[in-house]
This record gives C-alpha cells, structure tokens and sequence, in this order.
C-alpha cells in the first residue's frame, strides 16, 4: 500500500463484512489500514493487521483494533486474538481482556 500521509489523523475506520476486515480509509478514501477477522459464529479471530508504511506510528493500527473491538463488544461478540498485534494491544489494554474467548 501507498498513501499520503498528511491527514493520518483524520482517518475513518469501517467494518467492511464482504472483506471480513476493518478498514482505515484517508479522507480521499484511500485505505490506509486494515485489521482482518474470520467469524465463526460469537467468536472472531483476529487474524492479521497491515498499516501503511507512511502511516506507520501515527496510532491507526491502535484505531483499528479498539474500534473493531468496542463493535464487537456491543454485538456481544468474543475474539480470538491470531495477530500479534491484536494480542499485544489488548494485554497493553486489560480492559479488554473480557473480550477473549476462553476454551
């Protein structure tokens, strides 16, 4: 991916459910962003999250995560954290933790 960086801030995140990802899109609608899943019924695997190069360290992936995340705690889903990055923001973040499905 290639992008303009200079409106990094005002990046919108989206569910897009055909792509089974979240997206961070620029204000000209370029994706910036993503942080894809795989639903299986209440539980959702964090799978894997890709920012930009010129986006990196500007906060996008951290909004990704936590905007993916509070939606899917209001539809009462559970994660499956895959992605490391997924897995490393939510032990930066406990209260979160309640999210991850226990086998």
């Amino acid at each position: 991916m290639t992008a303009d960086a200079s409106n990094s801030t005002d990046a919108s995140i989206t569910d897009v459910p055909a792509r089974q990802r979240f997206e961070a899109r620029s204000p000209a609608g370029e994706v910036v962003g993503f942080t894809a899943y795989q639903r299986d019924g209440d539980v959702v695997a964090m799978t894997h999250t890709e920012v930009d190069d010129a986006y990196e360290g500007q906060g996008v992936a951290s909004r990704l995560v936590r905007v993916a995340l509070d939606q899917m705690r209001v539809q009462g889903l559970q994660i499956d954290p895959q992605c490391p990055y997924v897995a490393g923001w939510i032990e930066r973040h406990p209260e979160y933790q309640d999210l991850v499905a226990r086998s």
